[in-house]
């Protein structure tokens, strides 16, 4: 019988925007990383810095923490209690950690199975994008109960700068849906008030110094193009438009607060007006960095 590995081996499901520079960082802090993802093609960058690349689940069944970064809460569920699912393999005291962002539904769900038989389940989405995850300087919302936390501390020390428990599993996705909210309305406004003002004649970069030092100041605002910069990477990627975060998530906090019998229309309106927004932006920068690079050649 294969030997279980303790102490700084784990396992990664999901190689995307975000689990491939999770897993850089990880390698570079000295962490032994086996990966899996579904398009084989998307491993080669981690292996090449040093990972292991897996088959299939049962290849990662040894491992004392797992952690996945996949795109949704089918994907999450069929990973952990498909046929052939995780949970069905894992011993107790071993570890699953849930990066992707899912329904609260979902992650109290996973929670009191994997609690029930034993094993530790984390709710921990996270903040802060490719580039803070490549820097281990993420921020974690995690819903877990304290001893499941403390199992994986020093792994998630490792992965962010922030690791914030906010309350047992479930309260992790809720948390990173209301972040989701919050950020989005704000990138909404950006693009309209940006509109406006460009259309009187001001230049977009003299609105946003403006902004930058007044009330209407917002992350989305001091960095601007940000989203630009993720659409172009899910376009490499090939991720469906209604994968990305500003769709999905948008999709998930109205489906949440339905759940929760609570009212939010303006949520509702940004699921349906936001997507286009930004898919419309960064088509229209992606045309002028084109366009500026072949007036410099």
């Amino acid at each position: 019988m294969k030997e279980r590995p303790t102490g700084r081996h784990i396992a990664f499901i999901g190689i995307g925007n975000l689990g491939e520079s999770m897993v850089l960082n990880l390698l570079e802090r000295g962490w032994d990383v086996t990966v899996l993802d579904r398009a084989v093609d998307r491993v080669g960058g981690v292996t090449a810095a040093g990972a292991t690349a897996a088959k299939e689940l049962t290849d990662l069944k040894d491992h004392d923490i797992i952690c996945l970064a996949v795109p949704d809460d089918e994907a999450v569920t069929k990973i952990l209690l498909g046929s052939s699912g995780l949970m069905h393999q894992l011993q107790p005291h071993q570890s699953v950690i849930v990066h992707s962002t899912i329904l609260p539904a979902t992650a109290r769900s996973l929670g009191e199975q994997f609690n029930a038989a034993g094993l530790n389940f984390l709710d921990a989405p996270v903040s802060g994008g490719a580039a803070r995850a490549r820097s281990g300087e993420l921020t974690l919302m995690v819903g877990a109960t304290a001893e499941a936390l403390a199992a994986v501390k020093e792994l998630l020390n490792d992965v962010a700068a922030d690791v914030i428990h906010v309350g047992p599993p479930g309260a992790g996705a809720a948390t990173k849906l209301a972040n989701q909210l919050m950020m989005f309305s704000a990138l909404a406004g950006a693009h309209e008030a940006l509109a406006l003002a460009t259309a009187y004649g001001v230049d977009e970069p003299h609105v946003l110094e403006a902004l930058s030092t007044s009330t209407g100041d917002t992350w989305v605002g001091r960095n601007w193009g940000f989203f630009d910069g993720v659409a172009a990477e899910y376009n490499r990627l090939g991720t469906p438009l209604r994968d990305r975060p500003w769709s999905k998530d948008l999709n998930e906090v109205v489906t949440a607060a339905r759940s929760a019998e609570i009212d939010v229309p303006f949520a509702a309106l940004l699921a349906q007006t936001l997507p286009r927004l930004v898919e419309q932006h960064a088509s229209l920068s992606k045309s002028m960095q084109e366009t500026k690079g072949d007036t410099n050649e």
